[in-house]
């Protein structure tokens, strides 16, 4: 049984008048996150590559479009602060990429970073986005450099989030460990306590109001992950080729404006790696924000805002003039 509403067929479903909406601008209020009194917010259903994938689209239709690719073992959801700030002036499509969330799992078991990132590319196509300003958190940030990689014209500019070509080892895994020991559960406390220790950024009460997004009740009344748990999902292990990793010297031909965010307290992206990475983008643009870890945008939601809203506003600025 799931425990969050969404859309369950081809029509949008309008998600303002829903107990979970009313929880967000809850969390809002208690952040002081800005937000627009009257939001379009809908979720929906798109069929991409011969899957069902869910999607949640924020405001107006005809204003500039900005694509999220969450993080693994994360969903669409990760995202809604933010995308309730930024509805205010931009269309914001932030998907449930394959095996997580609401989005249908993969038959074939393929979750490389690779078919995630042809994915988003069809997902651009499909909604008839043009240059969109795509951003990506950890595995979404790499799906969304492997695409840029591919293209770098199909986009308006790039943010990445707390990930580049050099990550650490010993963060990837810390993330491991967390997804290997959080699959199953006979009460959502459990679970709650769990994330609680793993990300002390975050406030309790913010974590009971989103643990809906990422757990569902099986029919034995046990918790379970919502994201497909085979051990072949979320890219645990950091897939090898050249389809599946980008380079610094890849970076040096990302010839678009590209915003790296970092948490001061990463244990991902070492300060170093992300000067590294910064410096091999020709438009690149480095920002740490404090008092966060690799979760950036739900750890320090105004923080991060900050950082994406000055962006935001140079590449505006940039396309007036």
């Amino acid at each position: 049984m799931y425990l969050n509403i969404f859309a369950n067929g081809q029509q949008p479903l309008d998600m303002t008048d829903t107990d979970e909406f009313r929880s967000l601008l809850d969390s809002a209020a208690d952040l002081g996150i800005p937000h627009a009194r009257d939001i379009a917010y809908r979720s929906c259903n798109v069929v991409l590559r011969q899957m069902r994938f869910h999607f949640l689209d924020w405001g107006a239709a005809d204003a500039p479009p900005i694509v999220l690719l969450h993080g693994g073992h994360q969903s669409a959801h990760s995202w809604d602060l933010v995308s309730l700030h930024l509805a205010q002036r931009y269309r914001v499509l932030a998907l449930d990429q394959r095996g997580h969330g609401d989005s249908e799992w993969a038959r074939d078991v393929a979750y490389s970073n690779h078919e995630m990132s042809l994915d988003a590319e069809a997902f651009i196509d499909t909604m008839g986005l043009r240059r969109p300003v795509l951003i990506g958190h950890s595995m979404g940030g790499r799906n969304a450099m492997l695409l840029t990689r591919r293209d770098p014209s199909r986009l308006g500019a790039l943010v990445i989030v707390d990930v580049g070509p050099e990550l650490s080892d010993k963060g990837r895994a810390a993330i491991a460990g967390f997804v290997q020991v959080n699959q199953e559960f006979d009460d959502l406390e459990h679970f709650i306590r769990n994330v609680r220790q793993y990300d002390p950024y975050r406030p309790r009460e913010h974590i009971e109001r989103t643990v809906k997004y990422n757990m569902l009740e099986r029919a034995d009344g046990k918790y379970v992950s919502k994201c497909d748990s085979n051990p072949r999902r979320l890219n645990i292990v950091r897939g090898s080729g050249l389809l599946e990793n980008v380079s610094l010297d890849d970076a040096t031909r990302f010839d678009l404006p590209v915003l790296l965010v970092r948490g001061a307290k990463s244990n991902i992206l070492a300060p170093e790696a992300a000067e590294r990475f910064a410096d091999a983008l020709p438009r690149g643009t480095l920002v740490t924000v404090p008092d966060c870890g690799h979760n950036v945008h739900g750890q320090n939601t105004k923080g991060f805002i900050s950082a994406l809203n000055g962006f935001l506003e140079t590449q505006a600025g940039a396309s007036a003039a």
